[in-house]
C-alpha cells in the first residue's frame, strides 16, 4: 500500500480509504467489523464515516454507522488509525438531524462532534469535514447554480472556521476538511484561514469517477497549487461502473434498493457511457470495476480514494484493482469515450 501526505498536514494516509456508508443498513455490525479488519490487514489506515451515515439518510438509521464503528475502534491502537467523520450541513430537508435545522453554527457543530466522539468511542478525530455547504450550491445531481434559491441566511465560512478552530484547540479535532464543495468555497476557506490564522482545510471530498469528471474543470488546479488533497467518493458511480446494470437494469444493488436516490445517475448518457467503459475493460482483460477504480486510484491529483462494499468479495476486488495500473493505450481509449460521453452524471 502507498501512503500519501494529506494536504499540508502531518498525516500520511493510505491511497485507499475505507468508506462506511453501508454500515447499519446494507451491512450488519459483524460484516462491518470484518470489512474493517480486512482493510487494516491490507495496509489501509484511513477510515471515513459521517454522523449522517448510513446512506441514503433516514431518521431511523441516522448515526448507526458511527455506533457500529465505535466498538471496533476501541479494540485498535488508536494512533495507527486515521479516522475521518463529517458534520451534516444545512440547506437540506433533514429535520431529524439534531432536531433541525441542521446548520453549521456553533451549537450544531458542538452537538455533532460530541455525538460523533461518543459513538466512535474516541477522544478525537483526525479529520473533521463539513459534509456539504450550508449555502446555496448545486450538489448531489444538480449542476447549475441558481441565484434565485438564495432564500436564507447561512453561517459564514469565517464563522465556520472559527468554530472548527475551537475544536482543534481543544484537541477534539486534528485537521479539518470540506466535502461536496465548489471552487468559490474552497478558495474562501483557504483565503480566510490564511488571513485570520484559522485552521487550513487539508482536504476536499467530492464525487469523482469515469462518469463524473467535473472536478477536472478548475478544481484540479486549485488542489495542486494550494496543496489540498482530493478524497474522491463514488468511484464506481453507485455501482453503474461495475457493469451490472447494463444487461440487467433490475440487478441487486443500491440503484434498485433505494429508488429515486442519487439523481445524478438517472441522466440519459449514464447507461451508454457505462457500457462503453465496460466494453473497454473486457477488451483488455479487466472487469469494469477494476478499470473504473484503477483510473481513479492513479490520477495525479487524487490522494486517497474512498471505496465501499457490501460484501467481502467486492471489497477484495476493489482493493485488488490498485495493482492494475492502466497503460497509456487504455488511458487514451478512456479519453476517447470521455469525449463522446462527457460527464454524463454531474
Amino acid at each position: 500500500m502507498e501512503y500519501r501526505k494529506l494536504g499540508k498536514s502531518d498525516l500520511h494516509v493510505s491511497a485507499i480509504c475505507l468508506g462506511t456508508m453501508t454500515f447499519g443498513d446494507q451491512n450488519t455490525e459483524a460484516e462491518a467489523h470484518a470489512q474493517l479488519d480486512y482493510a487494516l490487514s491490507q495496509g489501509i489506515n484511513f477510515i471515513d464515516t459521517a454522523e449522517m451515515y448510513p446512506v441514503p439518510p433516514k431518521a431511523e438509521t441516522y448515526t448507526r454507522t458511527e455506533t457500529m464503528i465505535g466498538p471496533w475502534l476501541k479494540r485498535q491502537s488508536r494512533d495507527k488509525i486515521i479516522l475521518a467523520s463529517k458534520v451534516a450541513g444545512g440547506n437540506r430537508k433533514l429535520d431529524w438531524i439534531r432536531n433541525g435545522p441542521a446548520a453549521v453554527d456553533r451549537d450544531n457543530i458542538r452537538t455533532a462532534i460530541e455525538g460523533s466522539l461518543k459513538r466512535l468511542q474516541t477522544d478525537y478525530l483526525d479529520l473533521y469535514q463539513i459534509h456539504w455547504p450550508e449555502r446555496n450550491v448545486p450538489i448531489f445531481g444538480q449542476y447549475q447554480f441558481d441565484p434565485t434559491k438564495e432564500t436564507k441566511e447561512w453561517v459564514s465560512i469565517h464563522q465556520q472556521l472559527e468554530i472548527l478552530a475551537e475544536l482543534v484547540k481543544e484537541g477534539k479535532v486534528r485537521y479539518v476538511g470540506v466535502s461536496n464543495e465548489q471552487p468559490w468555497g474552497v478558495m474562501e476557506f483557504l483565503r480566510i484561514s490564511e488571513q485570520y490564522g484559522l485552521p487550513r482545510i487539508a482536504s476536499i471530498q467530492n464525487s469523482y469517477s469515469l462518469l463524473n469528471r467535473g472536478f477536472e474543470f478548475g478544481m484540479t488546479e486549485i488542489v495542486h497549487r494550494e496543496q489540498v488533497s482530493l478524497l474522491p467518493y463514488s468511484p464506481l458511480a453507485f455501482g453503474h461502473l461495475s457493469g451490472k446494470y447494463i444487461d440487467d437494469p433490475q440487478a441487486q444493488g443500491r440503484v434498485n434498493l433505494f429508488p429515486g436516490y442519487a439523481q445524478r445517475y438517472t441522466k440519459p448518457n449514464v447507461t451508454p457511457a457505462s457500457a462503453a467503459y465496460a466494453a473497454l475493460a473486457h477488451k483488455h482483460g479487466m472487469s469494469p470495476a477494476e478499470l473504473a477504480l484503477s483510473f481513479v486510484y492513479h490520477r495525479w491529483f487524487v490522494t486517497s480514494t474512498i471505496i465501499g462494499a457490501t460484501s467481502m468479495a467486492q471489497l477484495q476486488e476493489n482493493m485488488g484493482a490498485w495493482q492494475k495500473a492502466l497503460s497509456e493505450e487504455i488511458l487514451q481509449e478512456i479519453e476517447a469515450i470521455h469525449l463522446r460521453f462527457m460527464n454524463p452524471a454531474p
